[in-house]
């Protein structure tokens, strides 16, 4: 399964790219907030992508999305777990930054949640039900995409952290990302003080 690649851009489109890596091509879909990051690119650029591999029996063509930062694709795989989200549908819908999202989630603002492409309102308090207490990680990114430290430390962002013990939890640990994301949020509940991904990690199993 690939689940990142670094290459150069060969053909770039309104919401996909064709990105040559190891003299292969693949073309991957890009969410608008991805694509948008992509604008000022052009052929021959060289671009690192974190990748959400989706194949199933019902779409059997391997399809590959791609993601500027590694937080977003964890948000995305989050966010597939809302009934009636699929994938693709959920490629199409990331048309706001994460954080808006996440914020409009844990304050339960349908209004917003209605504006992405292809959600309506039943869908949107699908979202609430499912991913309200568990977006933590995702709220009051800076422009680097990382939220500081409490106390300004100079070490990675929260964000950063909780995108690294998230994917140990369910890539090689098993557990599903929305289950991850509440051990997370339990985690940090209970010592807002973690500094580092062996610490938030240490956390999480000694709530377990």
């Amino acid at each position: 399964m690939i689940g990142y690649l670094e290459g150069s851009l060969l053909k770039k489109e309104a919401d996909r790219i064709l990105l040559l890596a190891g003299q292969v091509g693949y073309e991957v879909l890009l969410p608008p907030i991805v694509a948008e990051t992509l604008m000022e690119k052009s052929v021959g650029d060289e671009l690192n992508l974190y990748i959400y591999f989706q194949q199933s029996e019902r779409q059997p063509r391997p399809q590959l999305i791609g993601f500027h930062q590694e937080l977003i694709k964890d948000f995305f795989q989050l966010f597939i777990t809302v009934e009636d989200i699929g994938p693709l549908k959920a490629v199409k819908a990331l048309t706001l930054p994460v954080h808006e999202i996440a914020k409009a989630v844990e304050s339960e603002d349908v209004r917003l949640l209605k504006s992405l492409k292809g959600i309506g309102g039943r869908t949107a308090q699908k979202m609430i039900a499912t991913l309200k207490g568990k977006m933590e990680c995702f709220l009051l990114p800076t422009e680097g995409g990382e939220r500081p430290l409490p106390g300004g430390g100079p070490a990675e962002g929260i964000d950063a952290i909780c995108s690294q013990v998230l994917n140990v939890l369910v890539e090689q640990l098993g557990h599903k990302p929305a289950d991850a994301a509440g051990m997370i949020d339990d985690a940090l509940a209970r010592n807002p003080a973690i500094a580092s991904a062996e610490a938030l990690f240490d956390e999480v199993l000694s709530g377990l």
